[in-house]
């Protein structure tokens, strides 16, 4: 059972950057792609960012530019680097690992929220 740990999370103000991290408990390159999604109060969850096995990024339009994944082999950790936050990215962030085969996991979320 493949376990996914993300920290990072917290408050910041507008304008703010925090970087997450999800920290995986077998090899990133195992996954076929590693993502982090969000999930706002009263909101469905939906994509932010995907790093696949290859090294392509792909990202939601509302991050785009201000939002990187990458990601740490050495580490078996992706991250999220977060910048010019506003209070629309206040949200659970939930890192997903999808396998080759079988379901994919997901760690526990970590809040991050935007208020000044």
């Amino acid at each position: 059972q493949v376990q996914l740990v993300e920290s990072g999370g917290g408050l910041v103000q507008p304008g703010g950057s925090l970087r997450l991290s999800c920290a995986a408990s077998a090899s990133i390159f195992s996954f076929v792609a590693m993502d982090w999604y969000r999930q706002a109060p009263g909101k469905q969850r939906n994509l932010v960012a995907r790093i696949t096995s290859g090294g392509s990024t792909n990202y939601a339009g509302s991050v785009k530019g201000r939002f990187t994944i990458s990601r740490d082999s050495a580490k078996n950790t992706v991250y999220l680097q977060m910048n010019s936050l506003t209070p629309e990215d206040t949200a659970v962030y939930s890192c997903n690992a999808r396998p080759t085969w079988g379901s994919a996991y997901w760690g526990q979320g970590t809040q991050v929220t935007v208020s000044s």
